[in-house]
């Protein structure tokens, strides 16, 4: 029987949430452990070893590692299984959320979604969590990892510009949150293209002009990609009008 359950490597965010939201439902976790632990015994009187680095530092660090009887895993959302050779029990496990920080990074990860490939232990460390396991290909990794950051960097630069827009007419960007969040619940209830709302759902084309001609010109080419890909809703027919 292995001393611990899950060795981690990689004291940010990521790692630091990981153990502790693993430490919270039961398991055994030693770390997170800084990148300077020694390679030698890091696979060693462990069922899995996460590394919890950046992504151009997991093929590294994974080919430091002396072979072992753990399961050597990456939690790097758009990485396959290929950067843990040598390895021969290998697995990925990337939580599908965002990790401000350790602390509220370990609450969120309790329930979440997770995209997971490779060996069964993947699986039980996120059923640990109690949370939900997708299996993703190593072909289809990086399409997935850019819906990521559609999902949350893009949304989060898009209220940056929400944010600036309404500075200029004195608005506080809170006064437009819970609009924002209501689409977000409209989408979950009824998916994208039922819970879009506005003047491109009315096919309203002279708001939309009005609207580019008033803000910033730098701001025009965010707003008429997004104009246009609302269209694509309207388009494909579920478009429901405002």
């Amino acid at each position: 029987m292995s001393a611990f359950d899950a060795r981690i490597i990689g004291p940010g965010r990521a790692g630091g949430a990981l153990a502790t939201a693993l430490t919270s439902a039961g398991w055994r976790v030693d770390g997170p452990l800084g990148r300077d632990h020694d390679p030698a015994t890091a696979t060693s009187g462990a069922r899995i070893v996460l590394l919890a680095v950046p992504d151009g530092d997991v093929a590294d660090l994974a080919a430091s590692l002396a072979p072992g009887d753990a399961v050597v895993a990456h939690v790097a959302g758009s990485l396959g299984l290929d950067v843990l050779a040598p390895h021969l029990r290998v697995a990925s496990v990337h939580p599908l959320v965002s990790l401000p920080d350790a602390d509220i990074g370990a609450r969120r990860l309790a329930g979440a979604w997770f995209a997971v490939a490779g060996d069964p232990v993947a699986t039980e460390a996120v059923e640990a969590l109690g949370g939900r396991a997708v299996e993703i290909a190593d072909e289809d990794r990086t399409a997935y990892h850019a819906a990521a950051a559609v999902a949350a960097n893009h949304l989060v630069a898009l209220l940056g510009q929400v944010e600036r827009l309404a500075r200029q007419v004195g608005v506080p960007l809170e006064a437009y949150l819970d609009l924002a969040r209501g689409a977000l619940d409209n989408v979950a209830e009824v998916g994208p293209a039922a819970a879009l709302t506005g003047p491109v759902a009315r096919g309203d084309r002279a708001t939309v002009a009005r609207h580019l001609a008033a803000i910033p010109e730098d701001e025009r080419t965010i707003y008429a990609v997004l104009a246009e890909a609302a269209q694509r809703l309207v388009d494909d027919g579920a478009g429901v009008p405002a």
